[in-house]
């Protein structure tokens, strides 16, 4: 009679490479998501409930909290901003400014901005963060 114990072969995966080659991913994907910045002008925008959806040509026009006007991303003085509008929307009828204002800017402003609209017949909306 055989008492000994027969060995079992164990299949054994080696996993010592999966740590250096989960770094590179998550490096890999920490830098890719550091290049890519949706908006480039840093606004704290209030709160609001509802969301707007966008589908015919929309401008952004941003108000900083330091009195810097821009379209898109082009600095634009308060001065001419009324003639920028116009050129920007000229030959679309449907075009919409998106108004994002800074949260501490004075009510007023918003409201010169919105009288500039209306006198160029331009549907604006006010852009807000959901709360």
């Amino acid at each position: 009679m055989n008492f000994r114990k027969h060995k079992k072969a164990e299949s054994e995966v080696s996993t010592h490479s999966l740590n250096d080659i989960m770094f590179f991913l998550m490096l890999f994907f920490l830098i890719a998501s550091t290049m890519a910045t949706p908006n480039v002008i840093k606004l704290l925008l209030p709160k609001g409930n509802s969301a707007a959806v966008m589908t015919k040509k929309e401008i952004k026009l941003s108000v900083t909290a330091d009195d810097e006007y821009f379209i898109e991303t082009r600095k634009v003085a308060y001065e001419n901003l009324k003639e920028e509008l116009k050129r920007e929307t000229k030959g679309s009828t449907e075009a919409t400014v998106t108004i994002r204002i800074d949260k501490d800017q004075k009510v007023q402003k918003l409201v010169d901005i919105l009288e500039m609209g209306a006198e160029l017949k331009i549907k604006m909306l006010i852009a807000a963060d959901k709360r």
